[in-house]
């Protein structure tokens, strides 16, 4: 028997973190393409922490998610970008 994932109820806050290779631009391309799909996206509230190393970057965010659809396109267009290595 597989159990089906909790169902998100719409509008609410949803948390996203984008790992990457570490780059001067990385978090600002990040939250460009965060901003195509939510606009409204509090960009004081973004935490971004280096790797021990440095190699890599994590950008911590949380957004006003409205739908699945939203945010379907939102990893997609995250997963395009060429830095970017994983989007929890």
């Amino acid at each position: 028997m597989q159990k089906e994932p909790p169902k998100i109820e719409f509008p609410c806050q949803y948390s996203i973190r984008v790992i990457g290779n570490a780059s001067q631009h990385f978090h600002s391309e990040v939250i460009e393409i965060v901003k195509i799909h939510a606009p409204d996206l509090d960009e004081t509230k973004v935490k971004v922490k280096p790797s021990g190393k440095g190699n890599f970057s994590s950008v911590y965010l949380v957004i006003e998610a409205t739908g699945v659809e939203q945010l379907s396109n939102l990893h997609e267009d995250l997963k395009k970008h060429p830095a970017v290595k994983m989007v929890i």
